[in-house]
């Protein structure tokens, strides 16, 4: 990975969420494109993945509050590129692969893409996070009209449009709040699929039947809730446009 100098602004940032992924820390950061912006939000990690982030050239952020949502919006609020990109920090997605997943953000082709997983192996995807999963689509398109496989954690927007979605959830739910209010802004949301390898080290959420039933949870109180009176689009948002 090439750090980007402050005089040199990143064309993109990359939000990393990490706690205590200090084993797979090496390998993801070494795969951020050159000239791209690592953003790794330490989330109370004890295993020294701040330093280890810091050493590697990472740009390293402290969210002191724990949950998946908290750490996003801290890496969200600390980018200041146009486009930032968001990727799990445990090795089972290959930030190399961003640049496919931005490009069609980059080219005006969607306001935010989300990567499908595909798993390439049995052990990447446990089969109760696979049917959480399914079923969670299922709300989604219920819900918005999207007719999406995967709520992917691999993804990409622009900086300005995603503050303009106000998002609240500091929990599990954060990145269906982003795809659910995406859809209620009329946002053009699209997949494209990306690799999904066994993660490196213990999953904190989908790793377990608890940690999957909070997750779907938390998702469930996202789902419920009610669309903006007057949601803010993509084309309205200040300086941007189609």
């Amino acid at each position: 990975m090439i750090e980007t100098s402050p005089s040199s602004p990143a064309p993109v940032d990359v939000v990393l969420p990490c706690l205590d992924e200090a084993e797979a820390l090496p390998w993801v950061l070494d795969r951020i494109p050159s000239g791209w912006r690592a953003i790794v939000v330490d989330n109370g990690s004890t295993d020294g993945s701040a330093d280890i982030a810091r050493a590697l050239g990472a740009h390293v952020v402290h969210e002191p509050r724990r949950g998946f949502g908290a750490a996003c919006h801290a890496g969200l609020t600390a980018a200041t590129a146009d486009i930032v990109c968001f990727c799990d920090c445990d090795a089972s997605l290959d930030p190399a692969l961003l640049p496919t997943v931005a490009g069609l953000v980059l080219d005006g082709s969607a306001d935010l893409v989300l990567g499908r997983r595909r798993p390439v192996t049995r052990r990447a995807w446990p089969l109760h996070a696979r049917l959480a999963n399914l079923e969670l689509a299922r709300l989604i398109r219920r819900r918005t009209g999207l007719r999406l496989h995967d709520l992917g954690p691999m993804r990409a927007a622009r900086r300005e449009w995603l503050h303009a979605l106000d998002l609240t959830d500091r929990r599990s739910g954060y990145p269906l709040q982003m795809v659910v209010r995406a859809a209620d802004a009329g946002w053009r949301v699209a997949e494209t699929e990306v690799p999904y390898r066994p993660r490196t080290g213990r999953s904190k959420v989908t790793g377990t039947w608890l940690g999957t039933w909070h997750a779907v949870r938390d998702m469930r109180a996202v789902l419920a809730e009610r669309p903006a009176a007057a949601p803010v689009s993509a084309a309205t948002v200040p300086g941007t446009g189609r």
